[in-house]
């Protein structure tokens, strides 16, 4: 079905009223009043479910055709408050959007459940132009939508998964340069661990594999957060640990480097990695500090980890976090980490109040490191961050949108690609800058 074009605007950043916090000492983050950041905002025609939201999800995707195409997945409103239908959301070059319902076996469109931070979708684009959808599981067995062919229908394709049968959680796709994809699920739901699983999608065979259980350790349950492929064809893993089986608050970010060509999996810094890696195998990002605890406590108030999200600067991980330490006030701040010496560097993006549980990070050679964070009050709550040196400068990313949760993709013309819920008012944005 054909829509006429959403309304576009360009919208400037507006000046704050007060600075933000300021963090003490040079990694600190600060509101620029002067600078203007130009982004270009569409409301998607479509009404959202206020179940659109989560943290961990891969819900937008690009691909440059005649222009350049975008995918939004969302849940659309269920027949009650309690459930949700999934949809993809299609914005062509020239503007138009279309919408292509997810479909179970029966030719309806698919319903389920409500449930907040789980059953939120996913979405990638093979390089035959099939595009694929993994919707509403929380340790469910597969629940995974694609086309045949480029503009057909998105119907269930659930057999065709390996680990029938198995509950998944947290299913996370991006798109390979030769056209393949890659998804990292948790998988089972066994109360006494629940590993992280890798998998392939071959394009020119059209078929599904296991890569590996990447990660897993008794007493452990993984959580992914985040995956992508450089140049060469390197799958890169970010993803945290928490006490089995579950809880909101996590601890020990970590990364991990797949090579097709080989079969290995390695470290920031090279070194091979034995998988199933462990917590004290894994290549940490954010350690433990004064104070943390694995704890299934969701009341639990203690340093923590909470959301993550990954990029490139080639082939060297750039990657944005959320942190609870014991002298943030019960805050979770933003963080900037990357590779440096054998170890990693972190910088403090942003620690000037609450944030929501969702992040993006973008990078490229002009602009370096941008990252993307949700603020927990405010008329503008989505800001991006860069940084000059080790001090980050904030802007509002989507100015006059009350956006409470976000996704970033950036696509192959250098455009960062906002996918922004507004959840209190049932609408999802489209941004562009």
């Amino acid at each position: 079905m054909r829509r006429p074009t959403a309304r576009a605007y360009a919208a400037s950043a507006a000046a704050l009223a007060a600075l933000l916090t300021l963090v003490p000492a040079a990694q600190a983050d600060s509101t620029d009043l002067t600078a203007v950041a130009t982004t270009v905002i569409e409301k998607v025609p479509y009404a959202m479910d206020s179940s659109n939201q989560a943290a961990w999800w891969t819900p937008a995707a690009t691909y440059k055709g005649r222009g350049q195409y975008t995918y939004f997945a969302f849940n659309e409103p269920g027949a009650t408050a309690a459930t949700h239908r999934p949809a993809i959301a299609r914005r062509d070059p020239d503007g138009v959007w279309s919408r292509l319902p997810l479909l179970d076996k029966s030719g309806q469109q698919a319903e389920f459940a409500d449930d907040n931070g789980h059953n939120q979708p996913s979405v990638a684009r093979d390089g035959s132009g099939r595009l694929h959808v993994f919707a509403s599981m929380h340790a469910n067995p597969w629940r995974y939508f694609r086309t045949e062919a480029p503009g057909g229908d998105v119907t269930d394709h659930a057999a065709e998964l390996p680990d029938q049968g198995v509950g998944i959680t947290y299913p996370i796709v991006t798109t390979a340069p030769n056209g393949d994809l890659y998804l990292a699920a948790r998988v089972g739901a066994g109360a006494d661990q629940r590993p992280g699983k890798l998998y392939r999608w071959d394009n020119a065979a059209a078929q599904w594999s296991v890569v590996a259980t990447f990660a897993g350790a008794l007493n452990r349950s993984v959580y992914p957060d985040d995956l992508t492929v450089d140049a060469a064809g390197r799958v890169h893993l970010l993803y945290e640990w928490a006490k089995a089986p579950a809880t909101g608050f996590r601890h020990q970010l970590s990364y991990l480097r797949y090579d097709p060509a080989t079969g290995a999996f390695t470290d920031s810094a090279g070194a091979a990695a034995t998988t199933p890696v462990t917590p004290a195998t894994s290549d940490v990002i954010q350690d433990l500090t004064a104070g943390e605890e694995w704890s299934i406590d969701n009341a639990y108030t203690g340093p923590a980890v909470q959301s993550a999200k990954l990029t490139l600067d080639g082939s060297t991980p750039k990657v944005a976090y959320r942190y609870r330490s014991a002298d943030s006030g019960g805050d979770f701040r933003v963080y900037y980490a990357s590779p440096s010496g054998g170890d990693w560097a972190r910088q403090t993006v942003y620690a000037g109040g609450p944030t929501t549980a969702a992040l993006g990070i973008t990078w490229d050679e002009a602009d370096a490191g941008r990252v993307y964070y949700v603020t927990g009050s405010g008329t503008d709550r989505v800001f991006a961050a860069t940084a000059a040196g080790s001090t980050w400068t904030s802007q509002s990313a989507a100015p006059g949108v009350s956006a409470d949760r976000l996704a970033v993709r950036r696509d192959s013309d250098g455009n960062d690609v906002l996918y922004l819920p507004d959840t209190a008012h049932g609408s999802l944005y489209y941004g562009r800058r």
